[in-house]
């Protein structure tokens, strides 16, 4: 343990960690993701948390906006150690919160550019994104900076939703219709994209159609209780297998019963559970970039909501962690962060 900014943290070899809770109360300390330093508080960075207040793009309930603060608030009780998948995610890597970008409020195009302007900025600083949202239409400029650098990637989606539908009233950019415009860009691999967790009514079964014509195949909530975590596990890997894969994740996914804060519920989703469990597994993968989008702090009592998406932040960074060839790293007292600084 050492002092930064005049807070103990934790620290370890390769990393500036949290605030050590053992000193100072949860309730209290900074406000950033988890407690981890700020990104002008290291040099180094591995990972980056962003947020993206934005939800001009939605088509029913809004609020997303409010949904990087309220997970960060969430965040407060994760700890070092994640036993589950037996990696310590911000010893092995320098994870830290970088703040929010601002994006336009009043007009979705101009939100799309500076969205995509900020990721890229600070894709020049972090090798890796985990971004909160916001809405789900932040994963187009997200895809278009990860692609930039990364060429297509593979996109593992989880949502209630296809998310690959055309126009919503005229409009080309919404929440519905981000995944489309992305496989129109060629930003994605469409031989190894997926939905994991759609379900509910659709217009008709050309939104199927359509939706296997821009590259994704479909792992639906139903089939959840006959092949089981494992079994989708296996889709996903026998799916994007070697490629780079960014993880977009819509707690919408989840069952309202899991996840009641968020724009468009849908009955008969994943439990949590089910959901971190998939997540873990996706450790080994060649994981370049995720987000966590949708929750809507209105509707979330007891911060059910904003609890289950800190923890999917969290099985994230423990994947890409483990994907880094990085477990679990003693922490200890021989570099101070202003050494690692």
């Amino acid at each position: 343990m050492s002092e930064s900014g005049g807070l103990p943290r934790i620290v370890s070899e390769r990393a500036v960690g949290q605030v050590d809770a053992t000193v100072v109360p949860r309730f209290a300390g900074p406000t950033t993701f988890a407690r981890l330093p700020r990104i002008d508080e290291v040099s180094d960075v591995d990972v980056a948390v962003i947020g993206v207040p934005f939800d001009a793009g939605v088509s029913y309930r809004p609020g997303a906006r409010f949904g990087p603060a309220h997970v960060r608030e969430s965040s407060r009780l994760l700890r070092p150690y994640n036993p589950a998948a037996d990696v310590e995610p911000f010893a092995a890597q320098q994870v830290v919160d970088a703040g929010d970008v601002a994006a336009n409020p009043f007009s979705i195009e101009d939100g799309i550019s500076q969205i995509q302007a900020g990721a890229q900025a600070m894709l020049e600083r972090a090798g890796r994104l985990v971004t909160i949202g916001g809405d789900h239409t932040i994963a187009l400029p997200l895809l278009r900076a990860i692609a930039a650098r990364q060429g297509p990637v593979a996109v593992v989606h989880f949502d209630a939703h296809l998310d690959t539908w055309d126009t919503y009233f005229g409009a080309a950019y919404t929440h519905g219709t981000p995944f489309r415009r992305a496989s129109e860009e060629g930003l994605i691999d469409r031989s190894g994209c997926m939905h994991v967790g759609t379900r509910g009514p659709l217009y008709s079964t050309q939104d199927l159609t359509d939706d296997a014509e821009l590259g994704f195949q479909i792992v639906p909530s139903v089939e959840m209780d006959d092949i089981g975590v494992g079994g989708v596990l296996e889709r996903i890997r026998d799916r994007v297998q070697e490629r780079p894969v960014y993880v977009s994740i819509d707690i919408d996914v989840l069952d309202p019963a899991f996840a009641p804060g968020t724009g468009t519920p849908e009955a008969g989703g994943m439990t949590s559970r089910e959901l971190l469990a998939v997540l873990r597994g996706l450790g080994g993968l060649n994981l370049v970039g995720a987000d966590v989008v949708e929750v809507a702090p209105v509707y979330d009592h007891a911060e059910i909501t904003g609890i289950a998406a800190s923890h999917v932040v969290y099985e994230l960074l423990s994947a890409m962690a483990r994907s880094s060839g990085r477990g679990t790293t003693e922490t200890g007292t021989d570099q101070t962060p202003e050494e690692r600084a």
